[in-house]
């Protein structure tokens, strides 16, 4: 058992394989539809969300895990003979979990003194989120100690970074996630708008006039930031729409150097802001 415990919840849509093997702990989101609530990829999966979003007429509430699911889960972990614990969390400043934790993380403290937790807000989503979570756990399971995994996480924070397009950000808009990309909402309905983050908060890239042109910018971009054939590690994301997803990939592999890729499908908390169709990449760069 690695001697630090890597916490977070169910939007960094990483694959299940990687959280079994990796040993990582999360908590779902929450989804109110209607009169339901659902737990995200409990008591809802992807396919199930997506099919239903596509005649959705209203979009449900999405809520991140309280203080109260963070103090049981920690404490769950206290129990099982930890003593150290890092919780990895989406944006600060799209998603209210970094500050249910920070709150967990101070009431527990005279329950369980002994018990050290380093709560970290990555500025990020999706798997880019992911990434920074599967790093720390590997390195939690390498033996490392508690400032190790956090170092590692902040190391990742400014160059980990999300290209994503779709046909339309009518769902962001509606949810309320647009950011400073409000502008492109309006554009021309066969522009397909790019959006990326920065400094936690989504921000719009350019257009472009087919799906095929927006890949093409996506790894430009990647292109630009760290050269012909630069190594990477890349995660090609979307929600129902894995054929999009590979030929992203298509793309990266003949541009540049990956040393590691997944393909993940959004869970239902992340998807019900981007709508189904969307696809794109979160990558960071590896140095020598």
């Amino acid at each position: 058992m690695p001697r630090v415990a890597i916490v977070t919840d169910s939007t960094t849509s990483i694959p299940q394989p990687f959280i079994a093997d990796l040993k990582i702990h999360w908590l779902p989101y929450y989804i109110h539809r209607g009169d339901e609530e659902l737990l995200d990829l409990v008591t809802i999966t992807p396919e199930e969300f997506y099919i239903w979003m596509e005649t959705a007429e209203d979009l449900p509430k999405t809520a991140c895990p309280g203080t109260g699911d963070y103090i049981s889960k920690y404490t769950q972990l206290a129990e099982e003979g930890f003593k150290e614990i890092v919780s990895i969390h989406m944006t600060s400043k799209g998603s209210g979990a970094y500050q249910a934790a920070r709150s967990a993380q101070e009431m527990i403290k005279d329950k369980l003194p002994h018990l050290i937790i380093e709560v970290i807000d990555t500025l990020n989503v999706s798997m880019c989120h992911g990434w920074m979570v599967i790093e720390a756990a590997r390195t939690a399971l390498e033996g490392k100690s508690l400032s190790e995994v956090v170092q590692r996480v902040q190391q990742m924070v400014p160059v980990t970074r999300m290209l994503q397009t779709a046909d339309t950000l009518k769902y962001l808009y509606m949810g309320g996630r647009i950011g400073r990309a409000q502008h492109l909402v309006g554009s021309v309905l066969n522009l397909k708008p790019l959006i990326s983050m920065e400094d936690g908060i989504i921000v719009p890239v350019g257009t472009a006039r087919s799906r095929k042109r927006a890949y093409k910018i996506m790894v430009e971009k990647i292109e630009s930031a760290v050269g012909f054939m630069g190594k990477i590690k890349i995660a090609y994301v979307h929600a129902a729409a894995e054929g999009e997803a590979r030929k992203i990939k298509e793309l990266v592999d003949a541009r540049l150097t990956v040393m590691e890729a997944i393909i993940a499908e959004l869970s239902p908390a992340l998807g019900v802001h981007t709508g189904p169709g969307t696809a794109g990449l979160c990558y960071f760069p590896v140095s020598d």
